[in-house]
């Protein structure tokens, strides 16, 4: 709603259009973004899953869209557990499509000043649920 509200369209999923061929002003949930990875020595390619990925308004033809991870924790335990997972995506991504890759989450409930540092230390920005709007500081 919150994209809606500001002038995006949803794509609808299954339409066979890849991350890199969105078009301005578009958006989509659960898109899978292909990554190369090294498997005992070799370079493979494989997909990784994104939660939602948008493409800019504003986005120029070339551009990558913003790709966001949602992350929803009930407690402290489990996110220390798993932090080392989007830093992981963030690192495939960069390893394939450079530094201009933007990667960021999507917090709801729990996440301390530990798991915060580490995403942080990686180049891993976030938005809390309950401050949508922040979103907008990704120029969208």
């Amino acid at each position: 709603m919150w994209l809606d509200a500001r002038g995006y369209k949803l794509l609808p999923s299954g339409n066979g259009l890849k991350f890199n061929q969105m078009t301005p002003g578009t958006y989509s949930f659960r898109m899978n973004v292909p990554v190369k990875k090294i498997d005992n020595g070799k370079v493979i390619q494989t997909n990784i899953p994104i939660d939602a990925v948008i493409m800019p308004i504003s986005a120029q033809s070339g551009n990558l869209p913003l790709l966001i991870e949602a992350k929803s924790a009930g407690d402290y335990t489990n996110v220390n557990k798993r932090r080392k997972e989007e830093a992981q995506k963030m690192n495939q991504l960069r390893n394939t499509y450079g530094t201009s890759v933007r990667f960021g989450l999507f917090l709801c409930g729990y996440f301390d000043c530990g798991y915060l540092g580490y995403e942080a230390a990686e180049g891993i920005d976030w938005v809390w649920e309950h401050r949508i709007d922040d979103l907008a500081l990704y120029g969208l």
